[in-house]
């Protein structure tokens, strides 16, 4: 990507992409409302019956029930809202890294980590976009936002990206696109 942007880029290993949606017309896992009833229907009877089994579960190991099929909401907007690209182009990805730049973001999927990287599928760009297209991007916060108000909060993979993060990124929003001066 730093050569086909031409600037330098700040790469980061997104996590877990099974997010929530607080958007009009949207389900919370992400589907259209009014679109596959019937299988809708049966999905959350086998829901239920999951969650009552892991509540029986939870409760006689000495645990909290608990909610196991939450999801964080991270997607957020108005009806139609611009971040509904991303956000539904991110549901088939395997292997999610998001890809910045001063100017361009982009998603790139680099497929299952579980393969031996000889065998491992060349990466795939799943999303890109350039200013003043872009989405404003907000590390501090960890969030993309789009001119129409919608916005996506981005989880990292875990602390080591939050560690590679701060070589770049340092408050109150300053950004080193080249890491961080000695």
């Amino acid at each position: 990507m730093r050569d086909r942007w031409r600037e330098p880029v700040i790469v980061l290993r997104l996590g877990d992409t099974d997010v929530g949606f607080d958007v009009p017309g949207r389900r919370q896992d992400g589907t259209v409302e009014g679109k596959r009833l019937v299988r809708r229907f049966f999905l959350n009877i086998l829901r239920g019956l999951g969650t009552a089994v892991f509540s029986v579960f939870a409760l006689v190991n000495g645990g909290a029930p608990g909610r196991p099929f939450q999801r964080d909401v991270r997607v957020t907007g108005p009806e139609n809202a611009m971040v509904l690209d991303l956000a539904d182009r991110l549901r088939s990805v395997a292997g999610p890294w998001l890809v910045c730049s001063p100017s361009c973001l982009a998603v790139v999927d680099t497929g299952t980590t579980f393969t031996d990287p000889a065998d491992a599928p060349p990466p795939v760009i799943v999303w890109e976009a350039r200013k003043p297209q872009a989405p404003e991007l907000n590390f501090r916060k960890r969030t993309l936002t789009w001119p129409d108000g919608s916005s996506f909060r981005f989880p990292l993979h875990g602390r080591s990206e939050e560690q590679h993060l701060r070589k770049y990124h340092e408050s109150p929003d300053v950004i080193h696109w080249n890491g961080k001066p000695q």
